[in-house]
């Protein structure tokens, strides 16, 4: 049976190919309606047929990929803001103060924590936020040299070395800030992904970060998740009941789902639960 991988976030998950309609951008013109499920985002016209859609990042992973990057973006810009507030105190006391002054950049050690751990799966934008390092920790030397100078009273290197940071070292973060906001968002081109339980008709949309690939599976492939779930880890049950299993990729896995059962009324669940757990697989 052939299956496609989707993105959702850090997550990998594979549909069976047979439960898919159809796949098409997301241009967040859905018809909202209210409700109290942080999940459904709207519903969106499938030849005709009203099609509730779902956001799976919210599903999987508690947080939307758009509140996700949404995040991102708000952390660097305070960063690149806070960086350059930073140097400009820096600049203004190196300049006009006569006073002894000593290296302030403690405030700055979490920046080196963000941008070191930052995890992502987008291998541009992990390539940008390792190339912030090498500017910063040259503008951290720079600037105790110009604090030395300061000190010494050579306010002629003083000057020299605070142009020196704003023509190379800044001009090089801001670059590398502005890129990693614009891969971010450009990065991010969600689809909607509207699934079936009979070939025909939609069941309901799912949102999703992009697709990946295809892949067959044989009934080996499959990985069950009992013992995963027995180990003392709490799954939200809805979650829980549309995973099937793991499918082993090159270096991680992906969650079979199944999207049948996606927020499937309660009273339906018993009576279809021996299909519902089979999917097809055995």
């Amino acid at each position: 049976m052939e299956l496609i991988n989707f993105k959702v976030g850090c997550k990998t998950i594979s549909l069976k190919i047979l439960d898919i309609l159809l796949t098409e951008r997301f241009d967040n013109n859905l018809t909202t309606l209210p409700n109290n499920n942080k999940s459904f985002i709207g519903v969106k016209d499938y030849m005709d047929i009203p099609t509730p859609v779902f956001d799976l990042g919210i599903i999987l992973n508690n947080i939307s990929t758009e509140q996700s990057n949404a995040h991102v973006l708000k952390q660097l810009r305070t960063w690149q803001e806070k960086l350059l507030n930073w140097f400009n105190t820096l600049q203004s006391n190196l300049l006009n103060s006569s006073a002894s002054i000593s290296s302030n950049d403690a405030e700055l050690q979490d920046f080196v924590l963000f941008y070191k751990e930052f995890n992502t799966d987008n291998e541009d934008l992990k390539l940008t936020m390792s190339r912030l390092n090498e500017p910063f920790q040259s503008l951290l030397e720079t600037v105790k040299e110009a604090i030395s100078a300061h000190n010494q009273s050579d306010y002629k290197q003083v000057s020299a070395l605070l142009k020196k940071i704003k023509r190379s070292n800044l001009i090089q973060l801001e670059r590398l800030f502005e890129s990693a906001k614009e891969q971010i968002t450009l990065d991010y081109k969600p689809i909607i992904v509207f699934t079936t339980k009979d070939g025909l008709n939609p069941h309901v949309g799912l949102l999703v970060d992009k697709v990946e690939d295809n892949i067959d599976y044989k009934k080996e492939d499959i990985k069950p998740l009992d013992k995963l779930t027995e180990v003392g880890f709490d799954l939200d049950p809805q979650t829980k009941n549309m995973m099937r299993g793991l499918i082993k990729l090159s270096q991680k896995h992906s969650v079979l789902i199944d999207p049948s059962v996606i927020f499937k009324p309660t009273q339906l669940e018993e009576s279809e639960s021996e299909e519902t757990q089979a999917y097809g697989l055995f």
